[in-house]
């Protein structure tokens, strides 16, 4: 079932100067649609024919679409234009939490374009981090062999869904308060950890990097560190497995976020739960497990989030995926959790997975984008499905372009997800959506829902 897409106001977007990145190779234009999803559009000029719809991560936090952040992200995946390729991308309507909403403003910036410059010879999906998800679901929903998109590439992906993807940080927050008793101070009016925030709280980014720099150190030398700020520091990114260097990320994710999904998105209904896990890797971790707060999620709660991020592997284009090994951010046991996802669902014919030895979750080496798409689109074309190995070897003649590094290791396979993150008691039960849920849930998320 998928969301209607609404036609833009205009059929007139607004040229503009590119980036200093594209400057004199491409054309860009700007504009807006009837969602208010400010959106980017290039084409080189020396143009392929074919097209990147881009779905960019995040979820950004404003209340409005960003008019600045689709400009920024055509600035960032310049590399594609360079390749030859039209890029479009929407900035989507709202800031939070939303994959169907993201999913369905994606596909009105390509259905935009096609309008205002006509249909591509070929049409890709990128998605970026969180943004992996929202292009997977784009796949899912509008993906058929008929329909139009011709393939995805999908770096970095969080493409385990959120029912579970934030499961590690659902440890955090809880391993983060027993620790350090500082979100909510004592003095401060309690709420259950799932919420991440208090729905009324005022707390910037800025008052939650001082409650963690005061619990544990992480932003002073060790030697500046007094001994129980270190301590707490060890035994949070133990027992998480987060990296010291994305700690405050993660902590950020699983407050301002976490806030945005309960309340904003599920009407203040719980979709996390910490039932079953065993917290191992502190100096004292019985203690730890005895006094750290414990929920359980509302089972509806739960089935819509799935609902909206969670991705069935019900696909039907071929699919190229790229992550970074010692992803700091979106482990790369996302990658395992997607496989599996698809060879439920007997469509792993679909699917080319690459690996890389590169430690960053959103800037990975030019020469292998322009690698991974070129070798997507050479799959389209021909039929022939790639290995890890054939892209690997032909990443060489890109780096001499970019000249940014080949790091592929076609022969590393992620371990389970469950391997990284603690799997919870009781599994993915809960009953399928009737059709006055679908509306309710429509309404909390700002999607809207087909008959």
């Amino acid at each position: 079932m998928t969301a209607p897409v609404a036609h833009a106001q205009s059929d007139r977007s607004a040229s503009v100067t590119c980036p200093p990145s594209l400057t004199d190779v491409a054309t860009c234009y700007t504009g807006q649609d009837v969602n208010d999803a400010y959106y980017a559009i290039a084409i080189p000029k020396a143009w392929n024919g074919s097209l990147v719809v881009h779905a960019h991560g995040g979820p950004d936090l404003g209340d409005g679409s960003d008019p600045e952040r689709s400009v920024d992200d055509l600035d960032r995946w310049a590399v594609m234009v360079k390749q030859g390729y039209a890029w479009a991308g929407s900035s989507y309507r709202r800031g939070g939490y939303g994959t169907r909403m993201a999913a369905e403003d994606t596909e009105n910036v390509r259905r935009l374009f096609v309008r205002q410059f006509g249909k591509p010879q070929r049409t890709y999906v990128h998605g970026q981090s969180w943004g992996g998800d929202v292009a997977a679901k784009v796949v899912e929903m509008y993906g058929s062999k008929a329909g139009p998109y011709d393939g995805a590439m999908l770096t970095s992906g969080v493409l385990a869904g959120g029912s579970r993807g934030y499961d590690y940080r659902v440890d955090l927050r809880v391993v983060y308060q027993y620790y350090c008793q500082n979100l909510p101070r004592p003095s401060e009016p309690p709420y259950p950890l799932w919420q991440g925030l208090r729905a009324d709280s005022t707390m910037t980014a800025a008052g939650l990097r001082a409650r963690l720099q005061e619990c544990t150190g992480y932003t002073s030398p060790p030697q500046e560190r007094t001994a129980l700020q270190q301590r707490n520091l060890s035994d949070i990114l133990a027992v998480t497995h987060v990296p010291e260097r994305t700690l405050e990320s993660h902590l950020r994710f699983a407050t301002f976020t976490f806030r945005d999904i309960v309340a904003k998105r599920l009407g203040d209904r719980n979709p996390f739960s910490n039932k079953g896990v065993w917290y191992s890797g502190s100096h004292d971790d019985k203690t730890l497990n005895a006094g750290v707060e414990r929920f359980t999620a509302d089972p509806a709660a739960v089935r819509d989030l799935s609902y909206d991020s969670d991705l069935t592997g019900k696909v039907a284009i071929p699919i190229v995926t790229m992550h970074a090994i010692d992803d700091p951010t979106a482990f790369v046991e996302h990658e395992a959790a997607y496989r599996a996802t698809l060879e439920g669902a007997h469509r792993s014919r679909y699917l080319v997975q690459t690996f890389t030895h590169e430690s960053e979750h959103s800037q990975l080496s030019n020469s292998e984008y322009a690698n991974s798409i070129t070798a997507l689109d050479t799959w389209v074309r021909t039929g022939n499905k790639p290995t890890p190995q054939m892209i690997a070897t032909s990443c060489p003649a890109f780096d001499r372009v970019y000249g940014t590094g080949c790091f592929y290791d076609p022969n590393f396979h992620p371990a389970p997800y469950a391997s990284r993150v603690n799997p919870r008691q009781g599994g993915l039960n809960w009953p399928a959506m009737t059709a006055t849920q679908e509306k309710a849930w429509s309404r909390i998320s700002g999607v809207g829902i087909a008959p």
